[in-house]
């Protein structure tokens, strides 16, 4: 007996030009590059510019992602796209990025768990596909964190970065056990009580602005760890695997501290863990498909290995989804 898997066909990612190192921000706010990389692992982040907007990344990354998968767009079915800062209010960057990419028929939506998206995007695709609703889904991680930064507040602004990544997902068959290729399980959770450790002060039904981010950034520390941890074992445990069988853990790139004591805490050695955080900073929905792009670019994460995707983001949402790549 066969069962529906989602397997991955194409990978694509895109960061934008401009690169906005420590010593530059060291000149618009209180801070220095020994500060920021003690305490956050991050050299160097991407900023769009001007007039780039989310779509304009999640696009890019969405091409190459095709191009990678070799197929065209009038194969897809469905787009989700993971992002807590789309263009406008509304339409959503999905239906954007459909009409840019030239497709004219299935459907696009957005999905809003912050730095959780793509992992929540993944599993609903996932979802699609297995109960026949789709075959083949564009999931894009996309972010412009860069516009919902207080530039005076050194504890966020330091931290974030813009990118996009995305995956196609195409249904394939497996026998129902951890040796089929795809995704072979995901695990979401949410607490809506944590709101107030990391948030946006702002939105069209409170105060019709945009806001600015706010952290309370040791409590989101503690609750990163533990939370993640515990949906890293969950999605082994489900695999029907152990942790120390996955081969390549890619984390949402928030801190490389909160990296460091969730692979010490798992029992992880550091080098299985993917992280780009140095380079890309805090890029929220758009930061787990970047890593995943790097890990495969670079020869790291090859066909056949067990690829363990984990985020955590406000709200509070955390999950994590096993992948057989």
């Amino acid at each position: 007996m066969t069962i529906v898997r989602s397997q991955v066909i194409g990978l694509g990612a895109y960061l934008p030009e401009t690169v906005l190192t420590n010593s530059e921000l060291a000149k618009k706010v209180d801070t220095s590059d020994q500060w920021i990389v003690e305490r956050t692992g991050i050299r160097e982040r991407r900023i769009a510019k001007q007039g780039e907007k989310t779509s304009d990344l999640a696009v890019k990354a969405a091409e190459a992602a095709l191009a990678d998968a070799k197929i065209d767009v009038g194969e897809i079915d469905l787009i989700i796209v993971a992002t807590t800062t789309p263009d406008e209010t509304f339409p959503s960057v999905a239906t954007r990025v459909q009409a840019r990419l030239g497709m004219t028929r299935g459907a696009g939506f957005d999905v809003q768990a912050v730095c959780s998206g793509f992992v929540f995007a993944v599993a609903t695709a996932d979802n699609f596909i297995k109960t026949g609703a789709a075959k083949t889904v564009l999931v894009i991680g996309a972010e412009t964190m860069s516009r919902l930064m207080d530039w005076t507040d050194r504890t966020t602004c330091v931290l974030f970065g813009d990118g996009a990544g995305a995956i196609v997902l195409r249904a394939g068959e497996g026998e129902g056990t951890s040796k089929d290729r795809g995704v072979l399980n995901a695990e979401l959770y949410s607490d809506g009580r944590l709101h107030d450790l990391l948030y946006v002060d702002g939105g069209p039904s409170s105060t019709q602005t945009t806001g600015f981010l706010r952290m309370q950034g040791k409590d989101v520390f503690k609750h990163a760890v533990t939370n993640t941890c515990a949906a890293i074992e969950t999605s082994a445990r489900n695999g029907g695997i152990a942790v120390a069988d996955i081969d390549w853990i890619v984390p949402h790139q928030a801190n490389q501290r909160i990296l460091d004591t969730t692979a010490k805490k798992l029992h992880v050695p550091l080098d299985r863990v993917i992280s780009t955080i140095a380079h890309h900073g805090n890029t929220s929905a758009a930061s787990v498909p970047l890593a995943l792009a790097v890990g495969v670019a670079d020869g790291r994460i090859k066909k056949g290995d067990l690829v363990l995707l984990e985020a955590m983001g406000g709200g509070f949402t955390w999950g994590a989804a096993l992948i057989r790549w």
